[in-house]
């Protein structure tokens, strides 16, 4: 059976009635790629701060969920992000087995790669486990007096 709810439509099973995934939510995730629009205005140095305080990805050497909270502070160019592509992207890392320093490192080349800011700083805030806690910092291009 297809239950259609506007956009959402879910696939119920006839034997057990449970949902099936892929979920919109995931296929959306699955689908993300970075998107940015033109600056509204070049010819002024500013400073976009976003916070995504639920970034998950897993441990390569025990496969148990690590939790970061991303912190992005950047000057555009030419392009801004869009946030909500932005915050599908940081999702696709939730299922994949990565250290945190490769996860900080893809995303900023990523973030440099889609829109080409004139600088930008990733603050990778990682919970602590095991009595451990790591902050990692990395950022791209020359910083511009505002």
């Amino acid at each position: 059976m297809i239950i259609n709810l506007g956009e959402v439509v879910l696939f119920e099973s006839e034997a057990d009635g449970k949902t099936r995934s892929p979920l919109y939510g995931e296929r959306a995730i699955e689908d993300a790629e970075l998107i940015c629009f033109d600056n509204p205005n070049v010819s002024r140095p500013y400073e976009i701060s976003i916070e995504l305080p639920e970034f998950t990805c897993l441990c390569p050497f025990s496969g148990y969920p690590d939790f970061a909270v991303i912190r992005l502070t950047y000057q555009p160019n030419l392009k801004i992000l869009e946030l909500k592509a932005l915050k599908l992207y940081v999702n696709s890392f939730r299922n994949r087995t990565i250290s945190h320093e490769e996860a900080a490192n893809r995303i900023l080349d990523d973030l440099v790669t889609s829109c080409r800011p004139k600088w930008i700083e990733l603050e990778a805030d990682f919970n602590p486990r095991g009595n451990v806690h790591m902050v990692l910092r990395i950022s791209h291009g020359e910083k511009q007096h505002i």
